[in-house]
């Protein structure tokens, strides 16, 4: 990158019009679309069932991922929640009655501190294909859905509460019609919350809960356990219920968090795992509940009992049974011994264990790292490498083409990953672990992207796969305080400048050979305690040790000696002077443990910061969004139009409109056009889930989801102009295209991966055209591309008529839909792909469509790299724009060498042209004189149309041209390079054999 190119932004970028209205119609960008990039390595998921009826069949409940289905044993597996309004998801259940009934608890049904909430009760009774919202919204997590067995409509959920804070929807509820109504039937307070609930498989009377009065404190890692913890059973339906106590751990011995299970096969055989401290372990009744005794207290079996509290036993044997931590064990003899079933490499954090009733060989098992099925009692096992639900913290980009992103996956490492394929699509190929740990920040050196830099702290070498440790020696100390998110960031104006922050801020500008603290302290000393933590408030805890953090780091993009910094305590700090001196600037308003989330500076001035503060952890749902321009004198909140109940993660500036505002919230993707005066989504076409981190790459949008992997918005130049211009609904308007790329990628010389194999999209390759029409507009548009010189080189029109794909069978991804040019009302991105027009091709002849994008029509050549104009005809108006297509950066073939290629290609082009048009008039010759006297040699002009696609059978036919010119071009077409000697002999060659035909024709026609 030219690093001088930040200070040689165009003068003529404007600021915000004034006069555009509060909210943008979403008409003038609808058809933007997110497209996913992977990886398809699966993230945190707790919701597991299968159906015993349809054993192929199985539902996911992914952490901010949705829910996902499969057919196929977990060959693959696709999304069915997407249009919901949520993707944090706590558990699904089928009915056992009745396969196409599905409950959906949202909330991910965990206490940690990286959670996101939910919104209530989901239900479908088509299997997924649609679904309606039933209830419960202020549970925020679920822990667990029962169905009667017998009775669909008769359902219990365990509903855990906010988790942190203090609410009263909250403990056992139950429905006895489908979800019309709910009732609470267990209850104690409103700090105790319900994380199981397991209905007897013999007896729907009898059911089984586990409350537990787990909270979530403001700081990292901090957590309560309260006094109403413990497992209850009722005998009549839920009515009424009764703790049982008898050989379990007590309330001050340290209870918490049990897990627990009926045997299938004999009801009164139970296990479960308890989290009580000294007492924790692994338990067993054998009179359906009523007493119990420790089997095991082994900590590799109960260990981090609130997070891994999953015991499932065999549905025909109830010695059989297993437990799921950090390894999944099995017992067969009642729990009195143990083997591991699932473990390393496998070792990932289990969570869910769900086993056929029909045949316990057919297990699903949910971890950290996604779903895996076995059909075969564990010999083997399903891929978690098909799911895109990785779960990141934040992203980031290189300067390489085409750019990699990056970033750390929570429980599974790290990964950098190509924004786009050279086989057509963004697969396994195109990304790798970057050696860093699996919460943290990736930083690319900006001169070398070969190298990168993330966590706390290394330094990895994509050329060697090498990693070095280079933590300043402090690190190793303890001295510092840092948390699994320690920001590690480049300066935008300094290249040679890295960042890295504990409580302090960290500097190196030699690669991390050695380093400088440039800060203090930047934390809080004294807070308050936020009145979330309600009874678990004691005077000790504002007295702890300092647990706050530096958070996010803004570096200035105009003066490398301003830096903001925010902190996860509630402090915005900023440096004028490289950090010899700070100053606090946190608006009155942020109060303690109010998390600075993200900032960033202003990419125009330089007092000017954006700040995302996520206030969750205070059990405070709302969006807070700061902005000042005169270096935090003073501050306002700006979140006008942003849901009432959606955290903001991450705030950015684009990088060349100024005040065009891009936020990530817990659900969606915002804009606002007007320096975040007014905000509305720009979710599209992507799935709800929590967006955690966002830049602005180029013309692109990068997205990092904490559920869903990545998703780049690409070309928002449409959004630029509209914050710019100031445009309205009321007129059809030419957006000015980007730079389009030529760029090719490869299909012809390898066996594609199967059609099954998960990847991400390309970009679209092209020229993206974008228009707008006005509402109720009616009537014919024509789009016609335009040459340097005027030339017309291609025309498009809302009236072309659409030709079929062939079915040949062939990747998807190979064959391009042709587009029709639209005339309906709104915003549409077209696609040219810098051909010249494509050639038709006649009915008889046999030309392999899978060779031509624009199958069934023939190859055209690449246009030239150079200026264009697109000009855009809707009612009478006429509407003209430039663009340059450009040349794929990584070629490095001579302007005079793409030139003789494209007169080489041009040639036999024109040769195509020619053949068609003749062929077509001896058509018409045949069959308005079929006894002339030239019947035979119209008929040898003609030739075999039989012909296959390699050899002819006669080249003093148009046939036999029409193909040669076909095949010579298609070579001539296949890279960006120099054509050799033998490909110009070729067109010598057709040329000639055209010319001596062109005498015959000439001698026929006269």
């Amino acid at each position: 990158m030219n690093w001088s190119f930040r200070f040689l932004l165009p003068v003529f970028i404007s600021a915000i019009a004034q006069t555009l209205p509060a909210q943008v119609p979403a008409t003038l960008f609808q058809e933007m679309q997110w497209r996913m990039i992977g990886p398809h390595r699966g993230g945190r998921t707790v919701g597991a069932v299968g159906v015993p009826q349809q054993p192929n069949v199985f539902y996911i409940g992914v952490n901010n991922g949705g829910v996902w289905k499969t057919t196929d044993y977990g060959r693959t597996w696709f999304p069915i929640f997407d249009d919901q309004p949520t993707g944090s998801i706590g558990d699904v259940a089928v009915a056992p009655s009745n396969p196409d009934i599905l409950y959906v608890g949202s909330g991910e049904g965990l206490q940690r501190p990286d959670l996101s909430v939910g919104n209530g009760i989901y239900k479908s009774t088509d299997a997924g294909k649609t679904w309606q919202h039933i209830g419960l919204t202020d549970v925020q997590q679920v822990g667990a859905v029962a169905i009667d067995p017998t009775n669909p409509n008769r359902v219990f959920v365990a509903a855990m509460g906010h988790p942190y804070g203090p609410n009263a929807e909250r403990g056992i509820f139950r429905t006895l019609d489908g979800g019309q109504t709910w009732k609470k039937v267990l209850y104690k307070d409103d700090n105790t919350g319900a994380v199981q609930v397991v209905i007897d498989p013999k007896n729907p009377n009898i059911v089984f809960a586990d409350l537990w009065a787990g909270r979530q404190g403001p700081w990292e890692n901090g957590e309560w356990n309260g006094p109403q913890s413990g497992l209850f059973k009722s005998v009549d339906g839920g009515y009424t219920w009764t703790k049982i106590t008898r050989g379990l751990p007590t309330v001050e011995q340290g209870l918490g968090r049990i897990g627990f299970c009926i045997a299938p096969g004999n009801p009164n055989r139970m296990y479960a795992t308890v989290d009580a401290g000294e007492y924790s372990g692994m338990y067993r009744s054998d009179d359906a509940g009523e007493s119990w005794y420790s089997i095991s207290n082994d900590g590799r079996y109960w260990g981090r009992g609130s997070d891994f509290a999953e015991v499932k036993v065999d549905p025909q044997n109830e010695d059989i049974v297993y437990t799921a931590n950090v390894v999944v064990w099995r017992s067969e003899d009642g729990g009195h011994h143990w083997k591991d079933f699932r473990g390393a490499p496998g070792g990932d954090d289990y969570h869910r264990i769900w086993i056929n009733p029909n045949n316990s060989d057919i297990i699903l098992i949910a971890a950290d790292q996604g779903a895996i099925i076995t059909v075969n009692g564990g010999q083997t096992f399903s891929s978690w490498y098909n799911q895109p639900t990785a779960q990141f913290y934040h992203v980031s980009t290189d300067n390489a083409f085409p750019y990699n992103v990056y970033g750390g996956q929570q429980e599974s490492g790290s990964i950098g990953i190509a924004s786009r394929g050279n086989d057509g699509q963004i697969t396994f190929r195109e990304w790798h672990p970057v050696g860093v740990e699996e919460y943290g920040y990736v930083a690319a050196d900006p001169l070398n992207p070969n190298i990168i830099y993330g966590g706390k702290i290394t330094k990895y070498d994509k050329r060697t796969g090498q990693v070095q440790n280079i933590a300043p020696e402090v690190v190793r100390s303890g001295k510092y305080r840092f948390i699994r998110t320690a920001p590690v960031l480049f300066s935008p104006v300094s290249p040679h400048t890295l960042y890295f922050a504990g409580n302090v801020i960290f500097k190196t500008n030699n690669g991390g050979m050695s380093w400088k603290v440039i800060s203090p302290d930047l934390t809080r000393s004294e807070w308050d305690i936020p009145a979330s933590v309600g009874i678990y408030t004691t005077p000790a805890l504002k007295t702890m040790h300092r647990r706050g953090v530096i958070y996010t780091i803004a570096p200035s993009y105009t003066d490398s000696n301003t830096i903001w910094c925010g902190t996860d305590d509630g402090y915005i700090q900023i440096t004028r002077d490289g950090g010899e001196s700070w100053k606090n600037i946190t608006p009155a308003t942020i109060t303690s443990w109010s998390k600075i989330s993200l900032m960033d500076c202003g990419h125009f001035d330089n007092n000017t910061v954006y700040a995302a503060v996520n206030r969750i952890r205070c059990d405070d749902l709302h969006p807070h969004i700061y902005i000042t321009h005169n270096g935090g004198q003073t501050w306002e909140e700006k979140v006008n139009g942003l849901p009432g109940n959606e955290p903001i993660n991450v705030l950015r500036e684009d990088t060349k409109v100024k005040g065009l505002l891009f936020a990530g919230s817990e659900n969606a993707v915002y804009v606002s056009f007007d320096d975040g005066n007014h905000w509305q989504s720009l979710r599209l076409n992507m799935p709800a889930t929590s967006i955690r981190d966002l830049v602005i790459k180029d013309d692109d949008i990068v997205v990092a989801t904490h559920g869903r992997s990545f998703w780049v918005l690409d070309n928002i130049t449409p959004l630029r102009q509209i914050a710019q211009q100031r445009l309205t609904v009321h007129n059809a308007y030419l957006f000015k295209p980007q730079n389009a790329m030529r760029i090719r990628w490869n299909m012809n010389t390898d066996t594609p991966l199967p059609q099954e194999e998960p990847a991400g999209k390309n970009p679209p390759d092209g020229a993206m055209i974008d228009y707008y029409l006005p509402a109720n507009y009616s009537g014919t548009v024509i789009l016609t591309i335009k040459d340097a010189t005027g030339n017309i080189i291609r025309s498009y029109a809302s009236t072309d008529t659409p030709y079929a794909i062939p079915k040949v069978n062939i990747p998807k991804y190979w064959i391009r839909p042709q587009q029709i040019l639209s005339a309906q009302p709104g915003m549409h991105r077209f696609l040219w792909d810098v051909h010249l027009a494509p050639l038709p091709v006649p009915p008889a002849y046999p030309i392999a469509a899978i060779y031509s994008n624009t199958a069934p029509l023939t190859t055209a050549p690449w246009v030239m790299p150079g200026k264009y104009t697109v000009v855009l005809q809707a009612k009478g108006k006429i509407m003209e724009q430039q663009f340059n297509v450009v040349m794929d950066p990584r070629v490095t073939t001579a302007t005079a060498d793409l030139l003789r290629q494209y007169r080489l290609a041009n040639q036999c082009y024109e040769v195509s042209k020619t053949c068609l048009a003749r062929l077509q008039t001896i058509q018409q010759l045949l069959q308005k004189e079929p006894n002339s006297a030239n019947v035979a040699a119209i008929k040898n002009l003609q030739g075999n149309n039989a012909i296959g696609r390699r050899g002819v059978n006669n080249e003093n036919t148009y046939h036999a041209l029409l193909q040669q010119s076909r095949n010579i071009m298609d070579m001539l077409e296949e890279a960006d390079m120099p054509p050799t000697q033998t490909i110009e002999l070729a067109v010598q060659q057709l040329n000639t054999n055209f010319n001596r035909l062109a005498q015959q024709w000439k001698a026929i026609a006269r």
